[in-house]
């Protein structure tokens, strides 16, 4: 297993306070958000200097019901070639399903079931077998939990690792966010786990709004997550240790003050770290996971993604609460990325909230198919079909906006109307 050190979450913007910290033995980048052939110069700097850089994927769904989709597969290991990295990293969770064809946009929790597992092992072991480095998954942080589970968090890791060989990162801020929001013990998990098989470490900051922890990547670590982080460190002695900002970033010297707390913690003494143990897969637990299997898990993705971004009814079993909760976390954080890749909407619009009440309402009942710049188009258009916004000069420009990067005329009357008497059945 790599040795990384302590390390931290390459971003943007930040890049010139990650260069300028000392010590610092590692960064971890948003795969997506790198070009291989076109790597930023930030990171080749700190690639010159011997900083290991790994590539950690967010879009690829590997525990969805369909197979994982081999370009998104050649496109991470792209990555990991470009940056020298000695593994990848992705989550155990599902983003999108193909029938109906929606975008969650959001990293959703797998259910703990025997059909579920099936198709992760396959899944997984399509992965390893497509991709030129070893492969590492995370536990996610959820907020709904799925009904009718068969296995505990640990023992559904446990058997994924002992069916595929793969290796685990392992999140304590995910763990100290489900022992909030399901009831979850983060040490039962950790005793539960083959530790054996751990990749890395993963610590975040968060806050807990009315009894919802929002695992939220933008505040400073809490102690609670720490004393997460110490718990591990009394069983296994961790490869890496890594922490994730993406938002609100501090001032250099409390990102460093941040590392220095996970270094205490991480470099406290303890066991001698275990020697990996290859895990023996079986002839059986190799099979394929079959297609009926597939469609049974198809189907409940489906309805609970169609009921967080389509508002369609929640599906049976379902705190339906929380489902609620978790859609309007799903549309504030499309709102925000939409804003970021489309920049110029607020101020064509009239301003931050302006955007975003219009954006909400477009969102509630149009979910996203083809990614956040497509979605921004989608926003654009919808509101040029309703003849808005009302200010003439604010429609004006939002059209040259819109014709700019479509690259086709603006919807006009004719496809006005038509669109609105195909959408009345008409």
């Amino acid at each position: 297993m790599a040795r990384l050190g302590v390390g931290i979450g390459w971003r943007p913007e930040i890049a010139g306070v990650v260069e300028r910290l000392e010590g610092l033995d590692w960064v971890e980048v948003v795969a997506e958000n790198v070009c291989p052939g076109h790597l930023p110069e930030s990171l080749l700097r700190l690639r010159e200097r011997g900083v290991t850089v790994v590539p950690h994927g967010v879009s690829l769904g590997i525990g969805g019901a369909d197979r994982p989709n081999a370009g998104r597969l050649a496109a991470l290991g792209e990555r990991a070639v470009a940056l020298g990295a000695p593994l990848v990293t992705e989550h155990i969770a599902f983003v999108r399903t193909s029938s109906p064809a929606l975008e969650a946009g959001h990293l959703l929790p797998v259910p703990r079931t025997r059909d579920a597992l099936d198709v992760l092992c396959e899944n997984v072991r399509i992965a390893q077998d497509a991709l030129p480095v070893p492969l590492a998954l995370e536990n996610i942080a959820a907020l709904v939990s799925w009904p009718g589970e068969e296995l505990t968090e640990g023992e559904f890791l446990t058997e994924l690792v002992e069916r595929t060989g793969v290796r685990l990162l392992i999140d304590v801020a995910n763990l100290h966010t489900n022992r909030v929001n399901r009831g979850e013990d983060p040490a039962a998990v950790l005793d539960a786990i083959p530790l054996e098989a751990l990749a890395y470490v993963h610590v975040a900051g968060g806050v807990e709004r009315e009894g919802v922890w929002h695992d939220t990547h933008a505040h400073p670590v809490p102690p609670v997550v720490l004393d997460v982080l110490a718990r591990l460190r009394e069983r296994v002695d961790p490869p890496g240790v890594l922490l994730e900002r993406d938002d609100d970033f501090p001032a250099g010297d409390e990102l460093a003050g941040e590392l220095e707390r996970i270094r205490a913690v991480a470099g406290a003494p303890a066991g001698a770290r275990p020697v990996r143990k290859p895990a023996v897969v079986r002839e059986a637990d190799a099979a394929p996971a079959g297609e009926a299997v597939r469609t049974r898990v198809g189907l409940g993705q489906a309805a609970l993604l169609s009921a967080l971004v389509a508002g369609t009814p929640v599906p049976e079993g379902f705190d339906r609460q929380r489902v609620r909760i978790q859609a309007r976390a799903l549309a504030a954080k499309r709102a925000d990325v939409v804003a970021k890749v489309a920049p110029e909407l607020p101020g064509i619009l009239g301003g931050p909230q302006a955007y975003r009440t219009a954006f909400l309402a477009y969102a509630r009942r149009r979910p996203m198919a083809g990614g956040y710049r497509r979605d921004a188009l989608d926003f654009a258009e919808h509101l040029l079909i309703q003849d808005l916004p009302d200010d003439p000069a604010a429609r004006r420009r939002l059209t040259a906006w819109w014709r700019d990067r479509a690259g086709a005329r603006p919807p006009g009357r004719i496809a006005r109307w038509t669109r609105a008497l195909t959408g009345r059945g008409l």
